[in-house]
């Protein structure tokens, strides 16, 4: 078989047992919805199309999958009823009429399925000819899920959900993972057949292999050994089993692989999604989230939170920082308690120290501002020193204005700097300046409103003489 591949995401149900107002596919994993874990997994099998199931809270679901990718090949269809799995993927009849593709249907709320491990499914259907083929597991407890029923042939019999199941049938251990290939083709005349009859009142997806098997079709059986991989999310108690068992994994992958120092693992929060070098140290009580990549030989000292930010080689971020979307050049030193956000960036040998915030503001390499300072919408240039105390003024009422500052610049304690500002390379301030208008180079300015006392360059030829 060399059909394309379509996938279809179920996502359409409320999730009760969540108690909650949201829909159960747009609570968060790892500081991602469901829901997109699954997205994301999907567009690594480079699908001709997704197409996702909606149902409850529709446009929101819709519109999250939407904000975090950014594809053209997702789409969306509405489950109007409601009224089973079964229904659910009826609803994507008319999205893949005139289809003739291998269709990989997955769950909103298993997010923690691997590429790998839908590959091999994909591989089993194709080298079985199959119809279908359903991913299958035998997990420690199987309290919940559908039972797979095998022949005396170890071939695949029926489906029996466990709400309708006898005892006989609770007592097997094989369970149906809720993931499974069919050939589209034969997929939708299988499903116009299903009925509604048991315990639920819905239409059951799970009746359509027996219906393909009865009319002499191959349906296939894929055992997998990882039950994490397929488990779902049915309340917070799951969540939070899974939120903590994804941590231990990525962790446990950090040291193992990245060669990644943590001092007390159990303490800390880091995302799957990032990546950390070797010999970085990580102390205790750090969160790390999102696509953040720190470098080698880091040290990550307690209480720091890193978000989608990028720290280079051999920088120290200090005990109890926040940096979100910005990037640290290497051997760099942040904090303690500094604040970058925004896209700040700090060049390699910068250093920012307590209770100093960068918010979209460049600091040079070898520039410093160490103590209670606020920098906001500014550039700073080459081995700049910004002393204790210094804001950038630069908010007007209406908009914010640029403040920018050169290399060797001298900026002196207390000084507020009104944007649109600049200082020239190699420019003095005094301490408790304000300045409102340009430094030229090489100026030495002082006062409430900054004046120019003195060139420098003058300064320093009449102690040459």
């Amino acid at each position: 078989m060399n059909s394309e591949l379509d996938i279809l995401i179920l996502a359409a149900g409320l999730g009760t047992r969540m108690r909650s107002g949201r829909a159960k596919v747009l609570h968060e994993l790892d500081g991602r919805p469901l829901i997109s874990h699954v997205c994301e997994t999907a567009l690594q099998l480079d699908p001709a199309s997704v197409i996702v199931v909606v149902g409850h809270q529709a446009d929101e679901v819709a519109d999250v999958v939407r904000q975090t990718l950014d594809d053209p090949r997702i789409s969306f269809v509405r489950q109007e009823r409601l009224l089973g799995t079964g229904d659910a993927v009826a609803s994507a009849r008319e999205a893949l009429a005139g289809r003739d593709s291998r269709l990989l249907i997955l769950s909103g709320d298993v997010p923690l399925i691997r590429k790998e491990t839908l590959s091999e499914l994909l591989a089993r259907h194709s080298a079985e000819n199959a119809a279908a083929t359903i991913l299958t597991v035998c997990p420690d407890d199987p309290a919940g899920y559908g039972r797979v029923i095998r022949s005396g042939e170890n071939e695949f019999e029926r489906i029996v959900e466990q709400k309708d199941a006898s005892a006989d049938e609770l007592a097997v251990g094989e369970i149906n993972s809720g993931i499974y290939c069919f050939e589209t083709k034969g997929l939708f005349g299988a499903l116009s057949k299903v009925g509604n009859q048991n315990a639920q009142g819905e239409y059951y997806l799970t009746d359509v292999p027996g219906i393909l098997k009865s009319e002499g079709a191959r349906v296939a059986l894929f055992l997998h050994d990882d039950g994490l991989e397929i488990e779902g999310v049915n309340d917070r108690r799951q969540l939070a089993e899974m939120e903590r068992r994804l941590r231990s994994r990525t962790i446990r992958r950090l040291m193992l692989e990245s060669g990644v120092t943590f001092t007390d693992p159990s303490s800390v929060h880091i995302s799957a999604q990032a990546a950390i070098g070797r010999d970085t140290v990580i102390y205790q009580n750090v969160t790390i989230e999102g696509r953040t990549s720190i470098g080698e030989s880091c040290t990550i000292r307690p209480g720091t939170r890193i978000s989608n930010s990028t720290i280079g080689d051999r920088s120290e971020i200090k005990d109890n920082c926040l940096i979100a979307d910005s990037s640290v050049g290497e051997d760099c030193i942040v904090g303690p308690m500094a604040h970058l956000r925004g896209k700040a960036e700090m060049a390699e040998k910068s250093r920012v120290g307590n209770f100093v915030e960068l918010k979209k503001t460049h600091l040079g390499s070898g520039s410093k501002a160490n103590h209670l300072t606020y920098l906001g919408d500014a550039s700073i240039g080459t081995n700049t020193n910004i002393g204790a105390g210094t804001i950038t003024c630069n908010y007007d009422g209406k908009n914010k204005n640029p403040t920018t500052i050169g290399d060797n610049v001298k900026i002196g304690s207390d000084t507020m700097l009104v944007a649109p500002v600049k200082v020239g390379d190699s420019a003095v301030t005094a301490a408790g300046s304000v300045v409102i208008e340009d430094v030229s180079e090489f100026a030495l300015v002082a006062g409430v409103p900054a004046r120019t006392k003195k060139d420098l360059r003058k300064a320093d030829e009449t102690k040459g003489n």
